[in-house]
């Protein structure tokens, strides 16, 4: 096979991008649970870090397949893998729903792993039965949908506090983001025989060390974490777990098909960008990855990274996932996350999150009719209000108060819709392609099916999955969405019969015009 297969220039971008992605992930993940979960250091260090490494790793290697496969099959040597890398929202849910209270409850991380495995395992197994009807789904789910709620969570989940990080850096990020917007956006690139990503990455180090905003010292601090950590299996701990988990899989759920929606979009974005995987496959073996981590003793699963058609606008082909999973398993092995990031600033990095965001926006607004264009507004309301949720909570949070103990009255006065925020920003990935296929079908006058899209968001609602910040079947707060969306089907029901109406009179019209 030809070299430029393992590796061409563009993968240099695409590298340095990802690892920053899965780094930074992996960071926080350490960082909850040494110093908020309060877990000894052998255990995250020693155990579930490889074992999330190890999961990244094998999620790469399937996607290069994947590739090499396509490859093979069309001849093409433009084609782009997939960026593999572990849930981000897994690593807060299953930190805070799961393990968090497990251990304050018992003072026991070995049975608040146990849980937490079984949990990571339900969501592989959510992502494998889905697998065998994943193909069918994407198929029926119009693709400016599909690519709609990806656009919001590009700008809003993985853009946007990218952007507040530069804005924080100015004295780095803002000529990196220069050079992006020249080198990838523009048509004449500056130094065009030096890769873009190593030219960003030199640049936006080269600053920040100039400017102070690295330390030596954090540099010294960081090679405590070094050491020798191979993986090693833990299916007792699962098997332990299993009796004792139920109560704790109900978040599991609804997170298990939010990462079942984010492969399926990830997946059409490849489509569209004219790398057709199957989507059975790469869908069963995220779920086989997350298992596989899962038997070393990882609790986190792994996805589809948002970002392919980025990727690909830069060039990149399959190295930057395979090397990425590569280094991953190393830097887990040896613990060298923390050293990394001492060394080369995130801020020289998280500028190519928000080129990637960009590209994923712009794809959409490129592959959607003019008619349907108002469909990719509409799909980003909940990812906005999700994104406004997250942060509303998080400051109330850093106040030692939360939105019922000040009161909703008192917040809306305030000009803050808590009890809005909360309604339409949880379940945002779900609820964004409701809402999408709501519109859809109403702007392309298809009324059986807005039907059935609001029919289904109402049985969503009846059960907690969206607009409830738990599961909960016919909790109070749902219900006047629920008849909300059951009115919506019965306009859709009422523009049925209309349309029946008036094909009925045309028909019958016909031949006295004759």
């Amino acid at each position: 096979m030809d070299r430029t297969f393992f590796w061409r220039k563009g993968d240099w971008g695409g590298y340095f991008g990802l690892l920053a992605n899965n780094l930074t992930n992996l960071l926080t993940m350490i960082g909850l649970l040494l110093f908020v979960v309060g877990f000894p250091e052998d255990i995250v260090y020693g155990r579930i870090a490889p074992a999330f490494g190890l999961a990244v790793f094998s999620a790469s290697l399937a996607y290069t397949y994947f590739a090499y496969r396509l490859v093979k099959a069309t001849g093409r040597s433009d084609v782009t893998a997939l960026p593999s890398g572990p849930s981000s929202p897994s690593i807060f849910t299953v930190t805070f729903l799961v393990i968090l209270p497990v251990y304050l409850q018992t003072q026991d991380p070995e049975f608040a792993i146990q849980i937490a495995l079984v949990w990571c395992v339900v969501e592989a197994a959510i992502l494998g039965f889905g697998s065998l009807v994943g193909e069918t789904i994407r198929r029926t789910i119009p693709r400016t949908v599909l690519l709609s709620c990806l656009a919001g969570l590009g700008l809003l989940l993985l853009a946007m506090n990218p952007m507040l990080q530069s804005f924080e850096a100015p004295t780095v990020a803002f000529a990196v983001l220069a050079l992006i917007f020249i080198n990838w956006f523009g048509k004449k690139p500056i130094l065009p025989k030096i890769p873009t990503g190593f030219l960003l990455l030199a640049t936006g180090t080269t600053l920040a060390w100039v400017f102070g905003l690295q330390s030596p010292a954090a540099v010294a601090a960081s090679l405590s974490t070094f050491g020798f950590n191979p993986p090693s299996l833990h299916v007792t701990s699962f098997l332990q777990g299993l009796p004792h988990a139920l109560p704790y899989l109900a978040s599991a759920v609804p997170l298990g098909l939010a990462n079942y929606v984010f492969d399926l979009e990830n997946i059409e974005s490849a489509h569209a960008a004219g790398d057709p995987y199957p989507t059975r496959q790469v869908m069963m073996a995220n779920g086989l990855c997350s298992a596989l981590g899962a038997m070393f003793g990882n609790p986190f699963p792994v996805t589809v990274y948002i970002g392919h058609a980025g990727w690909k606008s830069i060039g990149a082909g399959t190295g930057y996932t395979l090397f990425t999973g590569i280094s991953m398993l190393l830097v887990t092995l040896f613990g060298l996350g923390a050293f990394l990031l001492a060394l080369i600033p995130m801020v020289a990095v998280v500028p190519i999150l928000v080129y990637i965001g960009v590209v994923t926006c712009n794809q959409v607004v490129r592959e959607s009719p003019k008619n349907e264009v108002p469909v990719i507004f509409i799909t980003m309301f909940p990812w906005i209000a999700n994104w406004a949720l997250t942060l509303t909570n998080n400051t109330l949070a850093a106040a030692g108060t939360a939105a019922n103990t000040i009161g909703l009255d008192t917040l809306a006065h305030k000009g803050v819709y808590y009890q809005g925020l909360s309604n339409l920003g949880n379940g945002a990935p779900l609820s964004s392609m409701t809402w999408g296929c709501i519109a859809i079908f109403a702007i392309t006058d298809r009324p059986i099916r807005g039907a059935i899209a609001a029919l289904v968001g109402a049985v969503l609602t009846f059960l907690g999955v969206i607009h409830a910040h738990t599961v909960g079947i016919a909790q109070p707060h749902a219900m006047p969405i629920l008849y909300g969306y059951c009115m919506i089907a019965g306009i859709f029901g009422l523009k049925h019969y209309l349309n029946q109406r008036d094909e009925r009179l045309m028909a019958t019209a016909s031949p006295v015009g004759e």
